[in-house]
């Protein structure tokens, strides 16, 4: 099994993120992940825009349909992490779809951070891009 890199990538301030910068910095198979993700917030209705954070010293992509903010994606050497924000009252919705167990239990005893709790998916294969999937339509057609 491969060790996971923890290594959080675009820390760069001038170095702006786009699809040549993925392609020369990830592995080939996060950089085919990366596509998918950009190729489902087109057919979704998501914009995805990099902004460089001073207090976090890298770029993330945050990803808003309608001014509605719906993942942030951030870039790690060996995977693309999602990291979806949730209320108490959609908590429930969200435990009752279909997605990995494991980050399903951690949702579930996840504490609030103000009044949002963080759901996170690492995304480095085609089954925790299905996760990421079904996270991502559910938050978008939240009310």
């Amino acid at each position: 099994m491969k060790e996971e890199n923890f290594n959080q990538l675009l820390r760069n301030p001038v170095q702006e993120p786009s699809d040549t910068l993925f392609k020369s910095i990830l592995d080939e198979s996060i950089y085919e992940i990366m596509k998918k993700i950009d190729q489902n917030f087109i057919t979704t209705g998501i914009d995805l825009e990099w902004r460089y954070y001073k207090d976090g010293k890298a770029w993330l992509g945050k990803a808003t349909c309608k001014k509605k903010t719906i993942v942030w994606i951030s870039i790690w050497a060996n995977f693309i992490k999602a990291s979806f924000y949730f209320t108490e009252k959609t908590r429930p919705g969200v435990l009752g779809l279909s997605f990995n167990e494991e980050i399903k239990s951690t949702f579930s005893g996840a504490r609030p951070i103000g009044k949002l709790i963080p759901l996170i998916v690492n995304i480095k294969d085609e089954e925790s891009f299905q996760d990421f999937k079904t996270l991502l339509n559910y938050k978008k057609n939240l009310r």
